[in-house]
């Protein structure tokens, strides 16, 4: 093999590695995201933070505004409809918790 061709192949080579990460990124942010199992208001962790399914049924809540559901919450993962402080559930989109954070934004 000459010197030009070792050299070529080297480049591609490390090129190809260095590439890999950014790729593997890709695929597994959205494409590999995996169905959670709801949340059940019965939870003990649902229980401690009020979670309810419909944002209305919260009405009555100290902490609760009109206008504040899951999905336009900080913690909300819309990948999978998941919340950060439920990792092992989904979460519906119009509910409530009394962690509710704005998004930044």
């Amino acid at each position: 093999m000459s010197q030009n061709s070792r050299r070529a192949f080297l480049k591609k080579g490390l090129f190809g590695l260095a590439a890999l990460p950014f790729g593997m990124g890709a695929l597994t942010s959205q494409a590999f995201a995996q169905a959670l199992p709801p949340l059940s208001e019965d939870a003990p962790q649902a229980k401690a933070l009020n979670y309810v399914k419909v944002a209305a049924d919260a009405s009555n809540h100290p902490k609760f505004q009109a206008g504040q559901y899951c999905d336009n919450c900080m913690f909300w993962r819309p990948a999978n409809n998941g919340c950060a402080l439920f990792p092992q559930n989904s979460v519906e989109a119009k509910g409530w918790c009394q962690s509710w954070v704005k998004k930044p934004g």
